[in-house]
């Protein structure tokens, strides 16, 4: 036995084994052919057995002269039927063998030869004929035997005289009546054959192989673009219901997809069927279908005038057909990578080739196309034939009957690429191997039986890692990645969905807090008014008549005009500041809402009046700004792929993360106006902010004049500072205070007592330990500078009220600008003691009735309170903390640097063109940025004294002392803020 016999093993089962000599050599040989099939595709030939002249069996035994017994191996002692019952031993041991295997029929009907031919391939085109029993991986499929035998259905139930016009009548003008008629049949039968027993025939729904994709790529889009999953799902079903509906209810020629489908991209990319008609499309485009459908609907034309004339080319067509199907069953680099998973070719098996099955002529067909075609099939066919019909099959490769039957093959692939050669007269039947059997090997013989071999049957790598186990588990891994890492996104993002994320804004804790914020900048669908809580967005009707929701709507829409009407000639603002809420700390959204409220203001007044358009986008730092430094990176990070962004507004707060947010902001060439942040050392180390509020240095030294009117010559007078506790807050507001209000009191001639700090503690001032100690003993403060925020005001009057040592002492309470975010109305809720008076910077001095055009411009843009119309004005609630003003006059500062000329700047000029603004008539007065140098404080800030006295049934009587308009440097004076009038 040769070395390439010994790699094959014996079969486990001998009852697979072959009953004769002759079968176990061509098993030998077939199995060595499906060895090399695993590791490559060689050409498979058509292997024809048949008996050799001259000899027969009894002879054969007479002749052997041993004792082994021998009996016919057949029902017979017939040698034609020893070589058929060969041919099914072969088919039953490659069945057992894991091979798919099929059997033409004995008989078949059909006008001539070649018709009979013809229907066993379309018998064969059949996946359940080729169903084995240990057969691996899914059935086979036949979509292009399907479509040739549906083309060949139409055609039969057309008249018997179609085409009644020639095919010469062109397509100059649109498809001809024949044409149309045959259209219209395979529409009626959807492009399938009739008689089908198949279940997604008889449902229609033989195009989900297109639909499902469709549909997922929806519900991928829908995911992409961050809708929830379950808003996902419903819009792929939906999607697919529609598809499945257009595709069986509503009318049409043919299925909607039809000309994606890989029989319809065969049909018409084979160079064996003849080219369609000059003029007409011939190819298939993902992007054309109406050009696909016309190619497809001549080309069906032409395939079922060929089939109503020609047997030969409806044969052929057929055996080219299921010799496509069968290399696309077997091909390799396809999605499910089928052909690593089906290590055995199919094998066809014909045990009576005759004229009366159309066997010879089916050998003849296959031989014919696979010499006209370019590509290697894998179909082995196995056949018996008579002795009295192989001189039909006499143009093949005859073998010696003396040859070894591991040369078979050897020798066939030498003589193959010459014998296809037209020029070979006698080899037109090249991929036929003829191999005549001897009488004397055609004996049972048990050690034929033990001969049995095998090709390597071990599953393909293939199979064991692309298969539907390993898919579902890769799938389920998958899935709870994407869950995982969509509820990763959900916990870090405010807008996430299954897949994606808007990284603008993330969901931000501060410490001790139990719900997150959202922070960043709201670039995309990100609503903050989303986040709050209901009831918390507008606290009282008389105080804030807009919400968050409806500024975000108003702003949204402002935005979209921008862009639609003056796409090329706008600047994009950001307004940064607190648009949260902390239920725990009972802190509310007030002050970033009055800010927006002003922003807006000046965006509609700008888009109104002025050439260049100004778009707004809002950013959000959190409650009390605690998250800023957060929010001005996200800033930073939009700006780079924004070059219309150019400043922005707001940062109102002065935390000790204030310097790192400038810095932030500048590396990012971005420059800030603030209208309300005070802090003194802002505007000295950083070249970029611009503030309009009064520095707190400044302030204080304003409150002095009211210090010193409290002053007593000539006597000891105490002062002290009570400040809140900073250790595990972010505030500098309450440092700077304390810092320079210690520095003021003793200017002022104060004995000085030590500062005090009192501690906050779920939102509320714990005041009682202080103020107890401070009204105790012989030294009480006549005067209080209170370096705290608004919210912790009314505890310490409470406080003041109450404790013996202070409830009969006059006491003076002095205060920064935080407190004009007080509301000192009787709506208003604060009290005030009659023994204290209260005396506190405002933000800015409101420009009067008519020297500003503000008032109107609010009352055209905002709503009023109570829907009123003339709500607006110096004297009006809604705008008495200056702080919506002050944001007014910001961005109209910061527009003006940035449309010089009635034409967009970039970031840097307007940064640049900042110290040359100059606008008279603001809310606030002149806002000039002129004087201003780099890393210097300016002049000419708005600043207000008030005063706030008890009433006599305890309501606070606000009342200002004396004030300064923006734009106006001269220095106050104590006559001016006299405390007797």
């Amino acid at each position: 036995m040769r070395n390439e016999d010994r790699e094959l093993p014996q079969c486990s089962d001998a009852g697979h084994g072959m009953s004769t000599g002759a079968g176990a050599d061509v098993q030998r040989r077939l199995e060595m052919l499906v060895r090399d099939f695993r590791s490559s595709h060689p050409p498979m030939p058509v292997v024809v057995l048949h008996t050799e002249d001259g000899h027969d069996t009894a002879a054969a035994a007479g002749r052997d002269g041993t004792n082994t017994t021998a009996t016919a191996a057949g029902t017979g002692t017939d040698p034609e039927e020893q070589v058929v019952h060969l041919v099914e031993e072969l088919y039953a041991g490659h069945d057992a063998h894991g091979s798919r295997c099929a059997v033409a029929p004995t008989v078949r009907e059909g006008a001539t030869e070649v018709r009979r031919a013809a229907g066993v391939v379309r018998y064969l085109g059949d996946p359940l004929r080729w169903n084995g029993r240990r057969a691996g991986y899914r059935r086979y499929s036949f979509p292009r035997v399907r479509l040739v035998g549906a083309i060949e259905d139409a055609v039969r139930e057309l008249d018997p005289d179609w085409p009644r016009s020639p095919a010469s009548t062109g397509f100059s003008h649109g498809l001809p009546d024949p044409a149309q008629s045959l259209l219209d049949q395979l529409a009626r039968q959807r492009w399938r054959p009739r008689g089908s027993s198949r279940w997604s025939d008889r449902l229609h729904l033989f195009d989900m192989a297109h639909i499902l994709p469709v549909s997922l790529v929806a519900v991928l889009g829908a995911l992409a673009a961050r809708a929830d999953w379950f808003i996902a799902l419903i819009s792929g079903v939906g999607f697919l219901l529609l598809l499945v509906l257009l595709d069986n209810v509503l009318p049409g020629r043919a299925p909607l997809f039809l000309w994606l489908r890989r029989e319809s991209r065969w049909f018409l990319t084979t160079t064996f069927l003849r080219a369609a008609s000059p003029g007409r499309p011939t190819d298939v485009s993902l992007v054309r279908p109406v050009r696909s459908w016309n190619a497809i609907a001549a080309r069906a034309h032409e395939v079922a005038e060929a089939l109503k004339t020609g047997d030969d080319f409806q044969l052929q067509l057929y055996v080219l057909a299921l010799c496509e199907d069968l290399r696309d069953n077997h091909r390799r680099w396809s999605w499910d990578l089928r052909g690593f998973k089906r290590p055995r070719p199919p094998v066809l098996f014909v045990p009576r080739a005759s004229a009366d099955n159309g066997g010879i002529e089916l050998i003849k067909a296959v031989s014919d196309v696979r010499s006209r075609r370019s590509e290697l099939d894998p179909l082995l066919l196995v056949a018996s034939v008579r002795a009295a019909d192989v001189d039909r099959l006499q143009r093949s490769s005859v073998q010696d009957a003396g040859t070894a039957p591991w040369t078979w093959y050897q020798e066939w692939g030498r003589n193959l690429r010459a014998g296809q050669s037209p020029s070979r007269a006698l080899a037109e039947l090249p991929w036929v191997i003829k191999v005549p059997l001897r009488a004397e090997r055609l004996v049972v013989s048990e050690e034929a039986r033990r001969q049995c071999v095998r090709a390597s049957a071990r599953p393909t790598a293939a199979r064991l890692v692309w298969s539907v186990h390993t898919l579902v588990l890769v799938t389920a891994l998958i899935a709870t990645g994407v869950a995982l890492h969509a509820g990763e996104l959900a916990d870090r993002y405010c807008s996430s969905s299954l897949l994606s994320a808007n990284r603008d804004t993330v969901r931000l804790r501060a410490p001790g807090a139990s719900e997150p914020e959202c922070i960043g900048i709201a670039a995309g669908d990100v609503r903050f008014s989303d986040w709050l809580k209901g009831g918390e967005q507008a606290p009282g009707p008389d105080r804030l008549p807009w919400t968050l929701e409806q500024l975000e709507e108003r702003i949204r829409k402002a935005n979209a005009e921008v862009l639609r009407d003056n796409p090329d000639n706008y600047v994009t603002v950001v307004y940064a500041g607190p648009l949260s809420t902390s239920p725990r700390e009972r802190t509310s959204p007030v002050k970033g809402i009055e800010e927006l409220a002003g922003v807006h203001l000046a965006q509609a007044v700008i888009n109104k009046r002025r050439s260049t358009g100004l778009r707004v986008l809002i950013a959000n730092g959190g409650v009390d700004m605690r998250h800023q430094k957060a929010m001005a990176e996200s800033i930073a990070r939009y700006a780079r792929r924004d070059p219309t962004l150019v400043g922005v507004i707001g940062a109102g707060r002065d935390l000790t993360t204030s310097t790192e947010t400038a810095i932030i902001l500048a590396n990012a060439e971005l420059p800030v106006v603030s209208g309300t942040n005070s802090a003194s050392f802002l505007p000295r180390q950083r070249a970029n902010w611009f503030s309009l509020a009064a520095p707190d240095d400044w302030q204080i030294e304003q409150l002095g004049l009211i210090a010193r009117q409290l002053r007593t010559p000539k006597a000891p007078q105490y002062a002290l500072v009570l400040a809140r506790d900073t250790m595990n807050s972010d505030d500098q507001y309450t440092n700077e205070q304390a810092k320079y209000s210690n520095l003021m009191l003793r200017r002022e001639g104060y004995q000085v007592l030590p500062e005090r700090r009192y501690a906050v503690r779920s939102g509320r001032a714990e005041l009682e330990a202080q103020t107890e100690e401070i009204c105790q003993g012989s030294r009480v403060p006549s005067v209080i500078y209170f370096a705290g925020r608004v919210e912790d005001v009314g505890p310490l009057m409470s406080q003041l009220n109450t404790e013996q040592g202070c409830a009969r002492r006059n006491i003076s309470v002095l205060t920064g600008d935080d407190l004009s975010k007080a509301d000192f109305t009787p709506q208003g809720g604060e009290g005030m003691p009659a023994n204290v008076t209260l005396y506190h910077a405002g933000l800015a001095r409101l420009a009067a009735q008519g020297a500003t055009s503000f008032y109107q411009d609010a009352e055209n843009h905002l709503p009023g309170p109570d829907g009123r119309r003339d709500w607006a004005g110096p004297a009006a609630a809604v705008l008495a903390s200056g702080q919506t003003a002050l944001a007014h006059d910001a961005t109209r500062a910061l527009h003006e640097a940035a449309g010089v000329g009635d034409q967009a700047q970039s970031r840097a000029a307007t940064w640049v063109n900042l110290r040359t603004v100059v606008l008279p008539n603001m809310a606030t007065g002149t806002i000039d940025f002129t004087g201003s140098r780099p890393r210097q404080p300016r002049s000419g800030h708005s600043i207000v004294l008030n005063r706030v006295r008890g009433g006599p049934d305890g309501t606070p009587v606000p009342r200002p002392l004396c004030a300064r308009a923006a734009g106006d440097v001269r220095p106050l004076t104590v006559t001016e803020c006299s405390i007797h009038r």
